[in-house]
C-alpha cells in the first residue's frame, strides 16, 4: 500500500537553512520510495538534476516564492533558468496582492506568462494561491483564472504563510477548476491518514516534507 502513496508526492525541501545535503538526501529517498518529484529551492535545481539523471523523478521548484509578488518578468526569467538547469516542474506564486487589490488581468497575465514559458520548453506548471489568505469567493475566481491561464495545476499552499492545505479546500478548487487542471495540497500534511484524505477529497499531488513519514505509514 505504501508505493500507491509514493507517486503522489512532492518530496519537498524548501526552507531558508536547507542545504546542498538535504537536497542529496531528498534526492535518494526520492528514487529509493518513487516520489513524483522532489520541490527544491532553485539554486539547487541543477544538482537536484545531476543527481536524478537516468532516474523516473523529475526536479521540480518553485517560481517567485514565496510572496509572489515579483514582476512577472522576473518570474519568467527564473522558470527559464530553472528548465535550462533541469527542472521540468515549476511551482510558481500567483500575485496574490494583486488579486487582493483587484487586478486580476494583471494576475492572469503573471500566471500566462510564466505557462507560456514552461510549457514552450517542455515543464509544467502549478499555479499556488495561498488558500489561507483568500476568502472562499477569491479561491474560487483563483480556480477560473488558473483555468483560462491553461495551468497544469493549483496548489493551495506555499507551507510559509498563516496556514496550509485544508481538505474543504482541496474540494473546493478541485470543483472551481477546469477538467485539465490537478489539485495540489500542500502545506501541513505530515502523515499517511492526511494525505489519504487529501487524495479522497480531489487532491493528485501532495507537496510535503514528510513523504518517507506518509508512504511508511508511521
Amino acid at each position: 500500500m505504501s508505493s500507491n502513496l509514493a507517486p503522489f508526492i512532492d518530496h519537498t525541501v524548501l526552507k531558508p537553512d536547507s542545504t546542498a545535503d538535504d537536497v542529496r538526501k531528498v534526492c535518494s529517498e526520492a528514487v529509493e520510495y518513487g516520489f513524483a518529484s522532489v520541490c527544491i529551492l532553485p539554486m539547487y535545481v541543477a544538482l537536484a538534476f545531476e543527481l536524478l539523471e537516468g532516474t523516473e523523478v523529475v526536479v521540480c521548484t518553485v517560481v517567485g516564492f514565496p510572496l509572489g509578488a515579483n514582476h512577472t518578468a522576473v518570474k519568467v526569467s527564473e522558470t527559464q533558468l530553472a528548465i535550462q538547469q533541469g527542472a521540468l516542474e515549476i511551482d510558481m506564486v500567483a500575485n496574490v496582492s494583486a488579486l487582493k487589490s483587484g487586478d486580476t488581468a494583471l494576475v492572469l497575465k503573471d500566471i500566462e506568462s510564466v505557462i507560456q514559458a514552461a510549457h514552450g520548453m517542455g515543464a509544467i506548471v502549478k499555479v499556488i494561491i495561498e488558500t489561507c489568505l483568500l476568502s472562499d469567493d477569491e479561491k474560487r475566481l483563483m480556480g477560473q483564472i488558473v483555468t483560462d491561464a491553461k495551468a497544469d495545476f493549483i496548489k493551495t499552499s506555499t507551507g510559509f504563510s498563516t496556514g496550509g492545505a485544508t481538505l474543504e479546500d482541496v474540494q473546493l478548487l478541485n470543483s472551481s477548476t477546469g477538467p485539465d487542471v490537478r489539485v495540489k495540497a500542500s502545506g501541513g500534511v505530515r502523515d499517511r491518514e492526511t494525505a489519504l484524505k487529501m487524495i479522497e477529497a480531489g487532491a493528485s499531488r501532495i507537496g510535503t516534507s514528510s513523504g518517507v513519514i506518509i508512504v511508511a505509514g508511521q
